[in-house]
């Protein structure tokens, strides 16, 4: 079972390296790690679990958060438009389009690798088009909005040494750019 020990935090040098790609099918010992990071966002949400282990909650993970330079990463989140949970398992992720609409969280984002609150619009695209793998090595073509397009963007960008604080504007770190998208 994964904790918070076992996330590495902020100025680790895995954090900014650049993820190699996993080869398939998957290892069993890759296979444990991709079950293990969606067992953590589970039980990190769950109220009552996540006081027992002291988890901070979070909606995403990806590999390199701990510690593995892998093309891996998890999704787990209750959508309330939908009335269900959003959860992806995602092999050697790739955007491969997005829209010019950018789209932000107005509280900004946080991450579990970084303890501290930075204050800062983090602009993301609105919309994407992510081809990778499931665990099973089913390739997958997953057309994502909103929130959950903001996520898997976060969590990519931990695939390629990228914290979400990199993309705030120093000079402003709260502007919003024009004609970007609040998402609730």
């Amino acid at each position: 079972m994964l904790t918070m020990k076992d996330i590495i935090q902020d100025g680790h040098p895995t954090l900014r390296a650049k993820a190699e790609e996993v080869p398939l099918p998957l290892s069993t010992e890759d296979r444990q790690l991709i079950d293990d990071m969606l067992e953590f966002l589970k039980m990190s949400q769950d109220e009552e679990q996540s006081r027992k282990y002291q988890l901070r909650s979070g909606v995403g993970i990806a590999a390199p958060q701990l510690n593995h330079k892998k093309r891996m990463l998890v999704i787990h989140f209750y959508d309330e438009k939908k009335g269900d949970y959003v959860t992806h398992q995602l092999i050697n992720p790739k955007i491969i389009s997005h829209s010019v609409e950018k789209s932000y969280l107005p509280t900004g984002e946080g991450c579990l690798s970084v303890d501290e609150a930075i204050p800062g619009i983090v602009h993301r695209y609105a919309r994407i088009t992510i081809k990778a793998y499931t665990p099973d090595g089913e390739e997958v073509k997953l057309r994502l909005k909103d929130f959950s397009a903001i996520v898997a963007q976060h969590e990519i960008d931990h695939l390629n040494g990228v914290m979400f604080y990199d993309h705030i504007d120093k000079a402003d770190p709260m502007k919003v750019q024009k004609d970007a998208i609040a998402v609730e």
